[in-house]
């Protein structure tokens, strides 16, 4: 299902894009409306217009944004980039694989060549990846904090679904790696946003080329991204 928010988007460059004047905008038209609430609506994924508000200025990016942008970068990459939802880690972490096993009931995750593991610890965005080719699992924080034991359930997690899957290949040979020297975020407001960077340019295999200061721009993006239900050259 694809409820696209207004397609007139298409044709507003990122610079004239005022994501505080469009939400204003479809809350004044809402109060005269026939009907009450709005949605964006993508697959199983639903954003209101307060989910879409996150990406104003420097508020924290919520769960639902994190998670539809997600399955907009699995559609545009065909489905060879697996995203895993932001709950993953959370319920990996509390009920341990057999808690999180059916999550994957119907995919093949090591046919992917990537997967994108969003971890989200207290207040903090990161990412964890998995390269299948070299079975390397990468940890990115946009702060330098490293949360090794991360990687560490995610290695383990891979090791069980390996067995339970029946695939040999797959049960040994993981190595990990804290990946330095990448774009860093310099308030306490942007990690989401750079977490999404990260996993909109490695599934492409483009290089991590971003800042600070592309963060209003970038925010704008992807706004625009979520309202028109796919991904932008």
């Amino acid at each position: 299902m694809r409820h696209c928010l207004n397609p007139c988007l298409l044709s507003i460059p990122l610079s004239g894009l005022d994501i505080k004047g469009e939400i204003t905008r479809y809350r004044a038209g809402l109060a005269s409306a026939p009907f009450t609430g709005f949605m964006v609506t993508y697959n199983k994924h639903t954003l209101s217009l307060e989910d879409l508000g996150t990406l104003e200025e420097q508020n924290w990016l919520n769960d639902q944004i994190i998670n539809m942008y997600g399955e907009l970068i699995m559609e545009a990459t065909e489905h060879k980039v697996h995203f895993f939802n932001s709950f993953f880690h959370k319920q990996l972490v509390a009920k341990g694989y057999d808690g999180v096993k059916r999550w994957t009931k119907k995919v093949d995750l090591f046919s992917k060549w990537l997967l994108l593991i969003p971890i989200h610890l207290e207040i903090h965005w990161s990412l964890v990846t998995v390269t299948m080719a070299t079975k390397t699992i990468s940890y990115y924080d946009s702060q330098g904090i490293v949360f090794r034991h991360t990687t560490d359930n995610i290695m383990k997690y891979l090791q069980s679904e390996a067995s339970e899957k029946k695939l040999t290949g797959f049960q040994k040979g993981w190595t990990t790696a804290i990946i330095k020297g990448i774009p860093q975020q310099k308030n306490d407001s942007d990690c989401g946003v750079f977490i999404l960077e990260y996993c909109r340019r490695l599934s492409v295999k483009k290089p991590l080329l971003f800042s600070q200061e592309d963060m209003p721009c970038i925010r704008k993006r992807i706004y625009k991204e979520l309202c028109d239900c796919h991904l932008n050259n």
